[in-house]
């Protein structure tokens, strides 16, 4: 089938059958009409839309090599530098589409399928590892252009670094038996955004202090695998009006806890189990970090650029711009957004070929990158908030401005250039972006979009190279570099 439009892709989502939660009633019906998810699904499926366009199929899809059909480039596996800007470009274009909000865009976990697949051959000849399975879900992935939701963190019951579960009936989703058809699944994971909205769930396990072999696995199901189910959060669409909600009521994604009730998991779909150091070391020695990183600050650039948009159009509304405590923080944004630029930009240029004859995007800028936007992120709405000041707080509906009292809200509440209509509508994306209920998630989802903060900069500096940094300083001293330096 190869890349398929948005009315398929909705068409296929409507006919899946998953349990999902919402308010504490189960959903039925199309997913695609409940108020909490319509303009969501409405959103990704102008992404297919735009993949199908003539004008920009080359920029966007690629000839798969096995079937002869278009398919999202967020699939191909890189063998040159070339590629890897192709594939940039592609994600550039849908997170314009979407002005960067929409943190589990398809292309997304694409990606993180096609590292896998890539990478799938470190699991060979390791015990309780089938990388053919991997290869088989990539494959399928390609063929039917299918959308994923992914989840891999434990229930916050107690974040105790010592702490053990103790606790008869399993919370944290583990492996409680196996037999003749695959795994048996109980348990619960958190924050699959956009859970139940996908045609597949990826699940898999991440390192921690002390994980226990019935908690080492990967493996991928349908959304509506029996026993899967997803309970939604409270849902941040602020409602269908695209001026009073310019955000929410286009990319609020909602989030889900995934409960495993004893899901079966065929054994055709899984990746590993019961092997911690397979399950530790293939997303370490795999290109996952590398693709996931990639697109993710992709998207965040385009982000930034939209919210420097949002920044400079509300300073041209009230006429600010003469004032220099705007223009330092106008280049807060600048710096920001050029550091970001210049970091992706030297993953690509120092990208190399991995043993697995995969062309990998440089791996430290993209950390780095990774580190810095959780801190500029909540400042850039910040600036946003201080620039709009009261203005923030002051924002009639579409209604009111077409009622009777439309004529005093024309008059009082005109920009320095622009009607009370267009500035009502600048203020109210000002608004949507940092201070409403779907802002706010935007900013703990950016802050924690890779995890903790501190773990990741722990991990920026275990990782990088500063070897050869301590020996100079020690040959200028001429000491001995092999010592405490």
């Amino acid at each position: 089938m190869g890349a398929v439009n948005g009315k398929e892709l909705i068409d296929r989502l409507d006919q899946l059958k998953s349990e999902i939660w919402f308010d504490g009633e189960m959903i039925t019906g199309k997913l695609s009409e409940h108020p909490a998810f319509k303009g969501i699904l409405k959103t990704k499926a102008s992404l297919y839309d735009l993949q199908l366009d003539p004008s920009l199929a080359n920029e966007l899809t690629f000839i798969s090599p096995d079937t002869n059909k278009p398919t999202g480039l967020s699939y191909l596996q890189p063998k040159t530098k070339e590629d890897i800007v192709k594939r940039r470009k592609m994600m550039e274009h849908w997170a314009r589409q979407t002005k960067g909000m929409m943190g589990r865009s398809p292309d997304y976990i694409n990606s993180v399928i096609m590292a896998f697949a890539s990478s799938a051959s470190f699991l060979k000849g390791k015990e309780k590892c089938f990388p053919e399975n991997i290869q088989s879900i990539y494959e399928l992935a390609m063929s039917k252009d299918l959308t994923f939701t992914h989840t891999f963190v434990t229930p916050q019951v107690n974040r105790s670094l010592f702490n053990y579960n103790t606790s008869k009936e399993p919370i944290a989703a583990k492996v409680i038996d196996h037999n003749e058809q695959g795994l048996v699944i109980k348990g619960a994971r958190l924050l699959a955004t956009q859970g139940g909205l996908t045609d597949e769930v990826l699940v898999f396990s991440t390192p921690n202090f002390f994980l226990e072999e019935d908690e080492a696995y990967a493996f991928s199901i349908p959304s509506d695998t029996p026993g899967l189910k997803f309970i939604c959060r409270e849902s941040f669409v602020g409602g269908d009006s695209t001026f009073n909600h310019p955000l929410s009521s286009r990319f609020e994604e909602m989030d889900s806890l995934v409960v495993f009730d004893n899901v079966l998991v065929p054994w055709n779909r899984v990746f590993y189990y019961g092997n911690i150091e397979a399950s530790v070391n293939f997303l370490l020695k795999s290109s996952f970090h590398c693709f996931a990183l990639h697109q993710t600050i992709t998207r965040q650039i385009v982000k930034s650029e939209f919210m420097l948009g949002v920044a400079q159009l509300l300073v041209e509304t009230i006429d600010v711009s003469e004032y220099q405590h705007i223009h330092e923080k106008l280049s807060e944004f600048i710096i920001g957004l050029e550091t970001m630029k210049a970091l992706l930009e030297k993953s690509e240029q120092n990208s190399e070929l991995d043993e697995f004859g995969t062309m990998r995007p440089h791996l430290p800028p993209l950390q780095i990158a990774s580190n810095i936007f959780p801190n500029i992120y909540p400042r850039y709405c910040e600036i946003i908030q201080i620039i709009g000041a009261s203005g923030m707080v002051t924002l009639p509906t579409e209604k009111a401005i077409n009622s009777s009292i439309g004529s005093n809200i024309n008059h009082y509440l005109q920009g320095s250039d622009r009607t009370a209509e267009e500035r009502i509508k600048i203020f109210r994306l000002a608004w949507d972006l940092t201070m409403s209920s779907f802002g706010t998630r935007q900013i703990q989802y950016e802050r924690y979009f890779f995890g903790d903060p501190i773990r990741m900069s722990s991990t920026l500096y275990n990782t990088y190279p500063k070897a050869q940094y301590v020996k100079n300083v020690c040959e200028f001293l001429d000491i001995n570099s092999e010592g405490t330096c």
